[in-house]
């Protein structure tokens, strides 16, 4: 057994994990009693419109004495949901742990054996990541944006179950930003960082609509990378290249009599270039005003300040 305090962090998002959580802290408790000296395992119920109560009320009391349940007053993003979780956890390592893993609950104590090896961080990788094929190629667009345009180690599939230690767990938690993506939050953290390798495939809830993903992805790519401002970069490149070819051609064909393909042409009065240029600087125009707005959208969510989220009640069983 090892003589450490181990905090087990679970969030339900939706009404049937509820229906399924006395099994799930069932198996959880029987791991944690067996390995560990004190643990506490910590419930956000993200205002799933179900009543965990009466289905923590019938297990055994020596589970019970171990259970905290936060009840938000309203749904929240499912990061402010994980974030309500580590605030509350008082263990020496917290472990996230998602109910897809709920028959492997082994898994919290490989996890925690991997830190004895020096690490801080350790999640769970999976070998292959499950998604529909329309949507595959823009995961991998993702990913590929924020590796090339970040500083951030971010492993594309990784679980969100992981084991935090208690320093990487303080400096985390400094972090209080309201636009929030957690895996760019634990790799800003840094310290040791290791994975584990799982059979179980990445696969995102069905439940999580495609505005959600897209939501996370925008803030993602805004908050974390360069991107936007590189393509901002390109849009004036390509902008300023398109209106040199426009001039130099106008002024050859008005010389000349041939553009700059060397071919014959009659010189107008030029109405014709003038819609052209009309037309596209203005698309232009409305372009990167759209992604300067993304960046004040931003900047007016972080300095509002509101809360993450709002604790309706509090329940020790």
């Amino acid at each position: 057994m090892y003589n450490s305090f181990i905090s087990v962090v679970h969030v339900l998002h939706y009404p049937h994990e509820v229906a399924q959580l006395p099994a799930y802290l069932t198996s959880v408790y029987s791991v944690l009693a067996e390995n560990f000296s004190d643990f506490e395992v910590i419930l956000v119920n993200n205002h799933t419109g179900e009543n965990p109560d009466s289905g923590i009320a019938a297990l055994p009391a020596d589970l019970k004495q171990h259970v905290y349940l936060l009840n938000l007053s309203s749904k929240v993003d499912r990061n402010h949901a994980i974030l309500a979780g580590l605030d509350r956890a008082n263990g020496d390592y917290t472990v996230i742990f998602e109910p897809e893993f709920a028959r492997q609950p082994g898994i919290i104590v490989d996890l925690f054996e991997k830190t004895r090896e020096h690490f801080d961080i350790v999640y769970l990788r999976a070998r292959n990541r499950k998604t529909r094929l329309a949507v595959r190629w823009l995961y991998t667009l993702f990913y590929a944006i924020l590796k090339r345009y970040s500083s951030l180690r971010i492993d594309d599939k990784a679980h969100d179950t992981r084991i935090i230690s208690r320093r990487a767990l303080n400096s985390l938690l400094k972090l209080r930003e309201n636009l929030r993506y957690m895996k760019a939050i634990y790799s800003i953290v840094g310290y040791n960082t290791t994975f584990i390798e799982t059979d179980e495939p990445l696969i995102r809830n069905g439940e999580e609509s495609f505005s959600e993903k897209f939501r996370t992805s925008l803030v993602a790519i805004t908050s974390f990378t360069t991107f936007l401002n590189t393509l901002l970069l390109w849009i004036f490149l390509v902008s300023l290249c398109f209106l040199i070819y426009v001039a130099v051609d106008a002024l050859k064909v008005k010389f000349t009599g041939y553009d700059v393909f060397g071919n014959a042409q009659t010189a107008l009065s030029g109405w014709t270039y003038l819609v052209m240029l009309i037309s596209i600087f203005f698309a232009v125009t409305c372009l990167n005003l759209y992604l300067m707005s993304i960046y004040l959208s931003n900047i007016y969510h972080e300095i509002k300040k509101r809360p993450l989220y709002i604790i309706e009640s509090i329940k020790r069983f």
